[in-house]
């Protein structure tokens, strides 16, 4: 869980107000709204929002948070039925699809991830997992990073900020990136 202090029942309110305007502002304006607004919003001081989450990075991961959880839950759930490239395939095209939420979130997704919040450690253990389960097993170059699975998620999530109506392409992106690292591709 997690290792922070149980909050007094006023401090807890106002996390959850935090959040909860959050979410409902970046979906409506994107991750780059004026955080100033979240507290607005919530009905708290700006500084009430910085105690809380020091950086936007900090609230963008807080907000993201349970979307996490169940996509390390999922992945982790369904790997005996798929072959380590296609577990690979499926983790990559679920964590595009979850960064493009929020418009705006794609540039900042490696820093959010590094956020320390329960959610962003689990996709990450996830993804470190899967990309040694699948270099042991012949599918992915060895010298492919999971630096190299959040840059691409970081690239194809851009993209499809650009054009909302590519989200479709997902699929299609994550495979060209494959075929990059597959370790076919290095021979």
């Amino acid at each position: 869980m997690s290792d922070e202090p149980a909050l007094r029942a006023d401090a807890q309110k106002n996390r959850e107000l935090i959040l909860s305007a959050a979410e409902a502002l970046f979906l409506e304006k994107g991750a780059g709204v004026p955080l100033e607004e979240v507290a607005k919003r919530a009905g708290v001081g700006i500084g009430t929002l910085y105690r809380r989450f020091p950086t936007r990075e900090a609230l963008l991961a807080a907000t993201s948070n349970e979307r996490f959880l169940s996509l390390a839950e999922t992945s982790r759930a369904r790997d005996a039925q798929l072959a380590p490239g296609d577990a690979v395939r499926a983790y990559l095209e679920e964590l595009a699809k979850d960064t493009s939420t929020y418009q705006s979130l794609a540039a900042s997704i490696g820093t959010v991830i590094q956020c320390g919040t329960p959610g962003c450690n689990a996709i990450t253990a996830e993804g470190h997992r899967l990309l040694k389960r699948g270099q042991e097993a012949g599918a992915i170059r060895r010298d492919v990073t999971y630096d190299d699975f959040i840059y691409v998620v970081t690239a194809i999530s851009i993209a499809i900020e650009n054009d909302r109506s590519s989200t479709s392409r997902i699929g299609h992106l994550v495979d060209l990136f494959l075929n990059g690292i597959s370790a076919k591709a290095s021979d």
